[in-house]
């Protein structure tokens, strides 16, 4: 990359703190809940219709998750299942808000290499309290210069974010979402930094720019001070 970098971005779910893999478990759990009352062939399938379907009423994050899982689980038992598992869902819910978060190795390390270079800033998606509460307990909230909650990340969310920053062109976006992370600050003319995570939610599944001379990959955060010292 030959083009100065003013500005750079990072996302937070699953790029400076662990976040899918409580989905994981309490899709698991959800699966075992309904197991006794329903010969639905594939809940996860089920559930992720739902998801896709409810995305535009209750956004991105734990609360449309958990309404989503009320309402398959309505569905595959013709709404025969119990109150209790409905007690559950909810708590199991409940028990993801409360979770205490777990930084992903290199975290603190990589903002500070960023920081070093310019403004920071955290552009995430989903509930907002929820996302205010985790980077609170994070450790991380005042290394930043900017914080954007947004209800969905496409390129004129990042083109509106960076303008006070130089804009896009000049501005970098690191995350582990090729759909949501990578590919629309790329479209917005910035510079996308996938950084994979070993779990990932089928809606966020995107084909890498392979080739593009704004787009690159890296192994994981630790990698990310070596990289910004080779971009101007």
């Amino acid at each position: 990359m030959s083009d100065t970098i003013e500005c750079i971005g990072f996302d937070a779910d699953d790029t400076l703190w662990h976040n899918e893999r409580f989905f994981k478990l309490t899709q698991e759990r959800f699966a075992e809940l309904l197991a006794p009352h329903t010969d639905a062939p594939d809940l996860d399938a089920a559930l992720m219709a739902a998801e896709r379907r409810n995305l535009g009423h209750y956004g991105f994050g734990i609360k449309g998750f958990v309404l989503s899982m009320i309402e398959t689980a309505l569905d595959v038992t013709d709404r025969r299942v119990p109150g209790h598992v409905i007690a559950d869902l909810i708590a199991a819910g409940q028990d993801m808000l409360q979770h205490p978060i777990d930084l992903l190795p290199h975290a603190a390390e990589a903002v500070a290499a960023a920081k070093s270079r310019g403004p920071v800033l955290l552009i995430t998606k989903g509930d907002l309290l929820h996302q205010e509460r985790k980077l609170a307990q994070s450790g991380l909230g005042e290394m930043f210069d900017g914080v954007e909650i947004v209800s969905d990340k496409q390129a004129h969310v990042y083109t509106r974010i960076f303008a006070p920053f130089g804009g896009a062109s000049v501005g970098m976006m690191i995350g582990n979402s090729m759909k949501s992370d990578v590919r629309p600050m790329i479209d917005a003319g910035g510079f996308g930094v996938y950084v994979p995570h070993d779990l990932e939610w089928g809606f966020e599944s995107a084909e890498a720019p392979e080739g593009h001379p704004r787009y690159a990959e890296l192994s994981d955060l630790g990698a990310l001070p070596d990289f910004l010292n080779e971009v101007r």
